[in-house]
């Protein structure tokens, strides 16, 4: 098993489009002991993935099953339409759903939007495509448009298409999913990684090692000031002796003038 005392490697699913880099930065500042595997998966494969102990924990796309999986929901994505670079909505800054009436939408098998409570825009392509890349490659060849978060029409970029947001469809919401009651420590590690804890309030196996290494950072940081007062230099020092710096020489005292000897009288 992964993620426990004998086996201290940490298995991390992560489905297209999700950019786990920021968080696997922060694991291995934290956790240098412990190394991050990323494991790429499909958002179909993902949640077999993490229920058949393939990968700890996942960056996954919601709804997963709450069933068997636990999941702590990130941030939503906004959704936009690709379209070719000439098309005329891209006069647009922004596209409403209402004006994809008349355009042909492709709907890919692997479609990760939440289509459930509502209809999908345009008009039905003949065949659904079996991926959101089938239907990148259709959308460039003039067969319609195509409906994606973000981060997947920046994934699979071309040269000759470009995207617009659209308002009022779903949005695909990206989660920390692991398996229900396996909580682990690193679990819960990664847990407070994504989430934006300190050092010092991170609650899993990591957490005295890099409590202890901030506190001696801060502690060496402390001893490297100088101290109130020390300008680092020869000050003046009372009773020294010396000559700080600046300081104006001793003036050395002038010898007293001494009296005129007396002249003697003349005989006469």
């Amino acid at each position: 098993m992964t993620g426990t005392q004998d086996s201290p490697t940490f298995r991390l699913a992560y489905v297209p489009g999700v950019t786990p880099a920021k968080w696997v930065r922060t694991w291995s500042e934290r956790l240098p002991e412990v190394p991050l595997e990323l494991v790429a998966v499909t958002a179909e494969e993902a949640g077999p993935a993490l229920v058949g102990g393939d990968a700890d924990a996942g960056l996954v796309r919601l709804p997963v099953d709450r069933g068997v999986l636990s999941a702590i929901p990130l941030y939503a994505e906004t959704t936009v339409v690709v379209v070719p670079k000439d098309h005329e909505l891209t006069a647009a800054e922004e596209v409403a759903a209402g004006e994809l009436a008349d355009y042909i939408v492709q709907h890919p098998m692997d479609d990760c939007l939440p289509w459930e409570t509502l209809t999908l825009p345009g008009r039905p392509a003949i065949s659904r495509p079996e991926t959101t890349a089938d239907a990148i490659e259709l959308v460039a060849a003039g067969v319609g448009l195509l409906l994606v978060p973000q981060s997947l029409a920046r994934l699979h970029h071309r040269k000759d298409l470009t995207y617009r947001p659209v308002n009022d469809v779903p949005q695909s919401q990206v989660a920390l999913s692991w398996p229900e009651g396996e909580t682990t420590d690193l679990v819960e590690e990664f847990i407070g990684i994504v989430r934006g804890r300190t050092v010092n309030s991170t609650r899993g196996r990591g957490a005295p090692a890099a409590a202890a290494k901030e506190k001696a950072k801060e502690k060496a940081k402390a001893q490297a000031k100088p101290k109130s007062g020390d300008s680092g230099g020869r000050g003046k020092s009372a009773g020294s002796g010396g000559r700080g710096k600046g300081a104006k020489p001793a003036k050395t005292a002038k010898p007293a003038k001494t009296a005129k000897a007396a002249r003697p009288r003349r005989r006469g």
